[in-house]
């Protein structure tokens, strides 16, 4: 009887196979077939589909829905990888589609990090060591290498994929099918083969709630970078003189500095 209680209030159905050491919160549903590691924690209220596999050692937030033949937290596909102890961490409210993949990560004690609100579609793939915002959209098959950091409100399109070590700004769009191979400068959007620069995300920036004044001087540090000929140290010194500071504008300019892998440059007969 206590058996059948823990099943009825978890929504466990009875061709699931979880191990009696993985954590479960309340009212988390978990669909037939689904396997559920020993050192998993699944916070309240999350979903779990049919076929699903979660394992290794990892968080699953509030509210979450996994879609049937998903797989988390799987050792990394990294030659590096010698059975370490690493992480997957997913936020709340978060929903992972049909047969996404998110691995944990290389090196001992290092961590996969996946936000909040965020919608990963189907055939999607999280690499080792991605760190993912919050609110951000990847469209079905589009891939992160290792190391991939991808900041909050970005976009990815289907059957991207994005090199390894690149960054992908705050609030920027990527079109479908392209080729990534340097950081994605935040508010752009990008596409192509490799992918370049085509404008601003001037929809993204007002559904995000990001002030009228904000976006013009966005507007005006993007001119100063894309549109005037300067290299990208020369860039950044006229923003810093002739832009008005905002947190985003300081957001911008801090992302260009620290653009180990160089920018997504601009297509020469785009103009704005």
């Amino acid at each position: 009887m206590k058996a059948e209680k823990v099943i009825a209030l978890h929504k466990i159905h009875e061709a699931a196979v979880v191990h009696p050491m993985a954590r479960i919160g309340k009212d988390v549903e978990i669909g037939p077939y689904a396997v559920i590691g020993e050192n998993v924690v699944i916070d309240d209220g999350t979903k779990i589909g049919a076929h699903v596999v979660i394992d290794g050692w990892t968080s699953i937030g509030k509210n979450c829905v996994i879609f049937p033949g998903a797989s988390i937290g799987a050792e990394p596909q990294d030659l590096k990888f010698a059975g370490e102890k690493s992480y997957v961490f997913i936020g709340d409210n978060t929903k992972i589609r049909e047969c996404a993949t998110v691995n944990r990560a290389t090196g001992e004690g290092e961590e996969t990090r996946i936000g909040s609100s965020c919608l990963m579609m189907a055939y999607t793939h999280v690499a080792h060591n991605c760190v993912v915002g919050n609110n951000v959209i990847m469209s079905n098959a589009a891939t992160l290498a290792g190391h991939v950091i991808v900041e909050d409100r970005a976009v990815i399109g289907g059957l991207t994929g994005v090199h390894q070590f690149v960054k992908v700004g705050r609030n920027a769009m990527i079109g479908g099918a392209s080729k990534v191979v340097q950081d994605v400068v935040p508010y752009t959007i990008v596409d192509g083969h490799p992918a370049k620069v085509s404008g601003l995300n001037s929809v993204g920036m007002s559904r995000a709630g990001i002030p009228i004044a904000s976006r013009r001087s966005i507007k005006k540090a993007y001119k100063l970078l894309y549109r005037s000929g300067l290299s990208l140290a020369q860039a950044i010194a006229m923003i810093e003189q002739e832009v008005d500071s905002c947190s985003e504008v300081d957001h911008f300019l801090r992302f260009l500095r620290n653009a180990e892998r160089g920018i997504c440059r601009g297509r020469k007969e785009v103009g704005e």
